[in-house]
């Protein structure tokens, strides 16, 4: 099966080198070149090139020839002219949105840092000691290692972004970008199909959840009168997998990541004091404040889900059945009734029912991205039908109820401008946008100062000083 991602992009590899932003695009280890000089190992460095007012390292090269070889032994060093070309490209992106005044503030920089830190500390657990010991500093040393190489990968989104935003293309256009396409390497596409559905979950029943009530207030008691420590509880009793394990310990947390109920709660204990029972969404649960950092906090928790009971399934499916019942017989529209009876929280009820693919971003699913119960209870159908209620299970193992509209299908085919002109436009204007901009790069190299070491004379770029 020829993939279309492969076909449509041909003519854009066609036209230009491909390169990419890996160099400034994330957090990345710096490598120094080490020589040995009469037995003792020095760290070496300089400057190989020049764009402008930006100057490109030695080392910069080599990490990114390290790199390569990693992915591919076989290569030799004459790909280090490649990567010497391709960081030159970066770096002119990044020297002409200095040029142009683009502008980066302090905030936007911090907020990547952390956004990009906080998910490797959530790696390691929120472990702040191991991350220190990890990477030979702190986290604020890393940050503020990074801080210039952040700043310049915004710089070049940036200046890219003012390049091409306002890039239009034309029905002729998408039809004269298909024909250079070879009918002989034309994608074929498998069937695929549109879905809509409606969510709903179980209602806990009184009974049961009194029962967990009861419970998680009997563990907090032996916790509060040391029957048994927190630790102990948790790992015995709490229903979330992720922490019981650890006793507990949910790890460091910045405002906004837990549920309102339990996030009020966590930030309003005194360090070791120990919350009275909440509920939230998830259930009941108490909370020990361990540490706190300003806005962060290291908690425990101990977690008891009331049990939904056959009953309440079956109120569940009845429940849902009887929507169904409503769209099929005319009585309410299939995204009104998403609106009045679906679960807010599934991604879904923002877009009117309509499910995306999790694998593409889009709305089309082959039969091999769908689970087996949803494709087969919508493999017979027509557009327009719907399934009869499926039980399945959300990530965290709680049960739910959905119908599933099939909303389009189409016939395996070969790609044609009629039955798939909205996906041909997309790779025709990213086709477009990327001939821009690699023109807008030819034309900035023959005007920008660049001076290229003689270490790499032999990769024939052209100085222009």
């Amino acid at each position: 099966m020829v993939d279309i991602n492969d076909q449509m992009t041909q003519t854009l590899k066609e036209k230009g080198r491909k390169w990419c932003f890996r160099c400034i695009c994330g957090i990345y280890s710096s490598i120094l070149l080490v020589s040995t000089v009469q037995g003792q190992s020095q760290l070496v460095d300089r400057v190989v090139a020049r764009v402008g007012s930006e100057i490109i390292l030695l080392s910069e090269v080599e990490e990114e020839f390290q790199f390569a070889r990693s992915k591919d032994p076989s290569l030799g060093e004459n790909v280090k002219c490649d990567i010497l070309d391709n960081i030159i490209a970066q770096k002119l992106v990044v020297y002409q949105a200095i040029v142009d005044s683009v502008e980066v503030s302090d905030e936007e920089v911090d907020a990547q840092l952390n956004y990009r830190f906080d998910a490797i500390l959530r790696q390691m657990n929120g472990d702040e000691a191991f991350f220190e010991e990890y990477y030979g500093a702190t986290i604020e040393e890393m940050k503020d290692r990074f801080r210039d190489d952040q700043k310049h990968k915004i710089l070049a989104e940036k200046m890219q972004g003012k390049l091409i935003s306002e890039i239009e293309i034309t029905p002729r256009e998408v039809e004269q970008f298909f024909k250079r396409v070879p009918s002989d390497s034309l994608p074929y596409f498998k069937s695929e199909m549109e879905i809509s559905e409606i969510v709903m979950f179980p209602v806990v029943n009184e009974v049961e959840k009194k029962a967990a009530l009861d419970k998680i207030t009997t563990l907090r008691e032996k916790v509060i009168s040391g029957q048994a420590t927190f630790e102990e509880v948790a790992s015995k009793n709490s229903m979330d997998p992720g922490s019981a394990v650890r006793g507990g310990d949910l790890g460091y947390s910045k405002r906004g990541n837990y549920v309102p109920e339990f996030e009020a709660t966590v930030f309003g204990l005194a360090k070791d004091e120990i919350s009275e029972v909440i509920e939230t969404e998830f259930g009941f649960h108490f909370i020990q404040l361990i540490e706190r950092r300003g806005n962060t906090v290291r908690a425990r928790h101990v977690l008891i889900k009331p049990s939904i009971t056959s009953e309440d399934l079956a109120k569940a499916k009845q429940k849902i059945d009887s929507v169904r019942l409503l769209v099929v017989h005319d009585s309410l529209k299939f995204e009104a009734a998403v609106k009045k009876y679906s679960s807010e929280d599934m991604p879904s009820y923002a877009n009117g029912g309509r499910v995306k693919n999790p694998n593409t971003n889009n709305t089309f699913f082959a039969a091999d991205d769908l689970d087996p119960d949803t494709y087969f209870a919508i493999f017979d159908k027509k557009p327009g039908e719907i399934s009869d209620p499926l039980q399945f299970n959300m990530p965290d193992g709680s049960k739910a109820f959905r119908i599933v509209q099939l909303n389009t299908v189409s016939k395996p085919h070969k790609a044609s401008l009629k039955e798939d002109f909205d996906k041909i436009t997309n790779f025709a204007k990213e086709s477009k946008k990327s001939e821009y901009f690699m023109k807008w790069l030819r034309g900035k190299r023959k005007e920008t100062f660049i001076y290229i070491d003689p270490m790499f004379g032999f990769c024939g770029i052209e100085n222009k000083s």
